[in-house]
């Protein structure tokens, strides 16, 4: 890799900008950046992306989702929450893999199973007499790919990115998750409203998934550039320790406070729209909210990216995001109990989002700074897991998880009578 100077950028001198300490005595390093580094990023967020318009496919149109596939609503909502327990039972495995695998070894089964997972519930539409086990298989196959995708980014910036690039890189490829959501909560209601089927909708988003595995199966040939392009990278990290992880306590801190914080987002993600709607708001306008509130996260991660990379203010910047993010779901929390109040209840999603989906790539690096050499992926997982496992309890305590609803008797109970059962539910 070396020879190809039309695959590189300039070979860099160790600066003031790399924080690593060089030994003493020790010659100037240099590092090299590459411009392939660029390539694996637009693959992961595409891959990012894609991932998360296959877990919110339903969440927007769950009522519709319902009454088209002869299901109850809750049955549906387990579309969105299987990725919920899979990240659970699948995280731990997935770092190792990260960690250990490679990065490279990581992306090509991430996009695999997104790919198969995406094509499955294509499939599923063809067999209505078993969609929803082989539509559930689909969303399994994509929730196994989400933890390998989402604890991508810390890697990959560390690994490819000089140390002033690292927190835009990061943002760039975190924030593609939530890009994702927002056009699973546009194109949803957009395409059933304009009276295309749900197999259309399906086939929809297998597209971008396809797209994503083909290009990382073609592109990404390396996990790890031949010269490290930072004094960090020169120094293989530790093998990840999860013991020495929850004894560092700016860690602790970190998991417990932003972990909650990730919990809450999932289930204002996978229940915006039952939550609105129950106050007489459309589809449409659930999805408006959940696009306003995404597009201001994805402006204000940008700007924070590229701020941080700057001033290393990596700290300052995740207790503001946290504080005023916990005050725009408090205003949530009571302003979607109000109906009739359009405007309102879209400026405080706005808030919401702006300042809760900005922090998250922010939290990820800074996770990764404050345990530095323990491998990112351990690192990032353990949060994105405290996270989940905090938002599947939030389900549970508010009932929107009943395990008894996807029995066999209540699919019977919902083909016979379900659009009564659900009355008191739909728009």
């Amino acid at each position: 890799m070396e020879e190809e100077t039309g695959e590189t950028e300039a070979l860099i001198q160790s600066s003031s900008a790399d924080s690593r300490p060089q030994p003493l005595g020790a010659p100037p390093a240099r590092y090299k950046v590459y411009r392939k580094r660029w390539f694996i990023l637009a693959v992961l967020s595409l891959l990012n992306c894609s991932n998360a318009m296959c877990w919110l496919s339903f969440a927007p149109v769950a009522d519709e989702t319902a009454q088209t596939l002869h299901l109850s609503l809750q049955q549906v909502n387990w579309f969105s929450l299987v990725y919920v327990l899979v990240a659970i039972v699948f995280s731990f495995c997935s770092m190792w893999i990260l960690d250990t695998k490679g990065l490279r070894f990581s992306l090509l089964l991430g996009a695999l199973l997104n790919a198969c997972g995406s094509a499955l519930r294509v499939v599923s539409m063809f067999f209505p007499c078993c969609v929803f086990p082989l539509m559930m298989c689909g969303q399994i196959l994509c929730a196994l790919a989400q933890p390998l995708i989402v604890f991508a980014p810390a890697k990959l910036a560390a690994q490819w990115f000089p140390e002033h690039q690292r927190a835009t890189a990061n943002t760039l490829a975190s924030m593609a998750n939530p890009l994702g959501l927002l056009l699973a909560n546009v194109v949803s209601p957009l395409v059933i409203s304009h009276g295309y089927s749900l197999f259309t909708l399906m086939c929809m988003y297998a597209g971008p998934t396809s797209v994503a595995c083909a290009l990382a199966l073609l592109g990404i040939c390396e996990s790890l550039p031949a010269i490290p392009p930072s004094a960090s990278r020169a120094t293989p990290s530790d093998t990840p320790s999860i013991k020495q992880l929850l004894q560092n306590r700016a860690y602790l801190i970190l998991l417990l406070c932003f972990g909650s914080g990730i919990g809450i987002f999932t289930c204002f993600s996978t229940l915006l729209q039952q939550i609105l709607c129950v106050q007489g708001y459309t589809n449409e306008f659930a999805g408006l909210c959940g696009a306003v509130s995404v597009v201001l996260g994805l402006l204000g991660a940008l700007v924070l990216g590229v701020c941080v990379d700057r001033t290393k203010a990596f700290t300052e910047v995740t207790k503001i995001g946290m504080s005023m993010a916990s005050l725009g779901c408090t205003a949530f929390s009571m302003v979607s109990q109000l109906a009739n109040q359009r405007i309102l209840v879209a400026v405080v999603c706005g808030s919401f989002g702006l300042f809760g989906y900005s922090v998250y790539p922010i939290a990820m690096e800074l996770a990764v700074e404050c345990t530095y050499p323990t491998g990112e992926a351990t690192s990032t997982g353990l949060i994105f897991l405290s996270g989940v496992s905090a938002g599947d309890g939030r389900f549970v305590c508010s009932g929107g998880l009943h395990l008894r609803s996807i029995l066999p008797h209540g699919v019977s109970e919902t083909a016979s009578g379900g659009r009564r059962e659900r009355g008191g539910n739909m728009c």
